[in-house]
């Protein structure tokens, strides 16, 4: 009786998700248990979005009303740009989601430890203890909306506030790169803090000149400067070209003495930054790793 009157409340459902065996966008049927079901960004969308993570009911949802949502939470933004942070939010974003609740790890690999922090486990942490005797599962699940809800207002209102205008700076730096250094090699912002890698890798993109620039150099908050190896894209912590390895967890006065550049400050032990006091020391620090590497 109580597996018939579920199923009676879901076929009378205005809107069913996640439940139901069924996807069909026009009864609003947003299920993807069923056997049949394999849709992914990609396929759902003509190749028009290239993601071919297999959809759990929440990226089915974001692909049929996403766009609603943005057009409320940022109305101010330009349609082409819309269209840039809804493909942007489900890369970064809603895609994990998708991949954790069909099964799918995030590598091939054997992960090094434990990542426990993510959304998905922190969503799995408001579950209700299993030897509570009053377990709250709605009360806990309408936590769970707001916590994510407002992860996401937060994701959306940083890409479009924060992420997006930094492409303006980043691509007025990269086409300023020759006059920094003939190389091409080295980029320079007059002031650190904005998120400028995966602009710079679409930029080198464009201009068919991937993997050229090797580092960045950057003001800093306190009034320093940082020099900065650019990182290969979608390899972690892996770097173009690291500082050199003999420079690496040394420091301050003794660095200097090393390299035979004034007022370093820092390099670190991994090589992917270092620091100096003033914007040429960081300069010549960067050039100066280029030459030791032959470039």
């Amino acid at each position: 009786k109580q597996w018939y009157q579920r199923r009676v409340a879901i076929t009378a459902g205005d809107v069913v998700v996640d439940v139901g065996g069924v996807y069909d966008p026009a009864k609003h049927r947003y299920d993807h248990h069923q056997r049949s079901f394999t849709g992914t960004m990609s396929s759902l969308t003509d190749g028009k979005l290239p993601f071919d993570t297999k959809l759990s009911s929440a990226g089915l949802v974001y692909l049929h009303f996403g766009r609603s949502v943005l057009d409320q939470l940022i109305p101010e933004v330009s349609d082409d740009h819309k269209e840039i942070i809804y493909s942007r939010i489900y890369e970064y974003f809603m895609e994990e989601i998708d991949a954790v609740d069909n099964g799918i790890n995030a590598t091939e690999e054997k992960p090094k430890y434990h990542v426990t922090t993510t959304l998905g486990g922190r969503v799995r942490d408001l579950n209700p203890p299993w030897n509570e005797t009053k377990q709250d599962f709605d009360g806990q699940f309408e936590r769970a909306v707001a916590m994510v809800g407002e992860e996401l207002v937060k994701r959306v209102n940083g890409m479009a506030n924060v992420w997006l205008p930094a492409l303006k700076i980043v691509k007025a730096a990269f086409e300023k790169r020759l006059d920094v250094d003939s190389s091409g090699q080295i980029v320079k912002f007059e002031q650190g803090g904005c998120p400028w890698k995966e602009h710079l890798y679409k930029l080198e993109s464009g201009a068919d000149c991937e993997g050229s620039v090797k580092y960045v150099v950057y003001g800093d908050s306190n009034g320093s400067w940082r020099v900065q190896a650019v990182g290969v894209k979608g390899e972690g912590f892996a770097s173009r070209l690291p500082l050199p390895e003999a420079w690496r967890g040394v420091r301050d006065q003794e660095l200097s003495d090393l390299i035979a550049i004034p007022d370093c400050i820092f390099v670190h032990a991994s090589g992917f930054i270092g620091g100096n006091k003033t914007e040429e020391g960081a300069m010549t620090m960067a050039k100066q790793a280029l030459k030791l590497a032959n470039l």
